[in-house]
């Protein structure tokens, strides 16, 4: 049985990713791993290691140490925190992908997943139907350190065959962990104010659309990439994923459904700016041939799985 690490454990991405993953394939199988301490349910739900992505010693001596065939890289600043933090943003994000690129390089490790972002695409970039391949201006640290990210994974397979792969996440939606630092976080801070307060002031203005995606649609595009046969992957920078598609606006409008008291205001700050540049919905017809990815979950569905697991865990 492969044995996998998900080194950014305690992120968004990473805590459902390990939990996941350890039905899949046995707790003793997967190991987490993380600079702090994930939630209950990781910390003991199987080994986790304490480790820092850009302490590459560390990083060898835990794969030697349970057999390490799969690392995740899931460490990162993300895009408005970077924009505070741009020094430690390059640093973390570059870093700590080098330091395992550098590992499969000497054969300590056989496959990697990188996430990279729909940051990497900039006001120049098609704002609809984004295609795979297109013009790519991030302007935003984060979406800087993920292009740079991408052309190095590809380089990395070119020059010395690392099957590394990666997918380009859009704004994640998830009630089981709280925001991380990203621009779409509003996706989720609006259901938690619909709970607890009946009213919210968005960061975004009310008709910024972005792409977006459940998160159970999101682990489970990681799961089914890092599963697809090698001769499947054509795409080695990294692949367009879609989920949903909506603004602030057409999500208020679905929890009003539910919530009919609900109120939301609009006071768009420094990271409206940022999703400016970005687009407002993502083709995956790549993803989709290559490995028949394909979305599940639709904004409907999704208000209304939020509302019912936050009433239950909020109030």
């Amino acid at each position: 049985m492969s044995r996998k690490l998900i080194i950014g454990s305690s992120g968004q991405i990473g805590t459902e990713l390990v939990i996941e993953l350890r039905k899949i394939h046995g707790s003793d199988n997967i190991i987490a791993a993380d600079i702090r301490k994930p939630i209950d349910e990781v910390l003991f739900g199987g080994p986790f290691e304490e480790i820092n992505v850009l302490d590459k010693a560390r990083i060898k001596e835990v794969i030697l140490k349970y057999k390490i065939d799969e690392v995740y890289i899931l460490a990162a600043l993300l895009s408005a925190t970077a924009e505070k933090k741009p020094d430690l943003a390059w640093k973390l994000n570059m870093e700590g992908l080098f330091n395992v690129l550098d590992l499969a390089k000497e054969k300590v490790i056989n496959k990697i997943f990188w996430p990279s972002s729909i940051a990497v695409f900039g006001p120049s970039t098609p704002n609809r139907n984004t295609p795979q391949q297109t013009i790519m201006e991030p302007t935003t640290v984060y979406g800087i350190s993920k292009l740079a990210g991408e052309r190095w994974c590809e380089y990395y397979y070119n020059k010395f065959g690392i099957d590394v792969r990666s997918i380009r996440y859009p704004g994640l939606i998830s009630y089981k962990s709280l925001p991380g630092g990203g621009t779409t976080d509003y996706a989720i801070e609006i259901f938690h104010h619909a709970i607890k307060h009946k009213n919210y002031v968005c960061f975004l203005e009310k008709n910024m659309g972005l792409p977006m995606m459940y998160m159970d649609d999101a682990i489970r595009a990681t799961i089914e990439l890092m599963n697809a046969d090698v001769s499947k992957i054509s795409v080695r920078c990294s692949y367009n994923i879609s989920g949903l598609s909506f603004s602030p606006f057409e999500i208020a409008e679905q929890i009003k459904k539910v919530i009919p008291e609900f109120d939301v205001s609009y006071n768009p700050d420094f990271r409206n700016e940022i999703a400016k540049s970005w687009p407002s919905q993502i083709n995956d017809q790549v993803a989709r041939k290559d490995w028949r990815w394909k979305p599940n979950v639709d904004l409907e569905q999704m208000t209304e799985i939020m509302l019912k697991q936050l009433k239950v865990v909020l109030v």
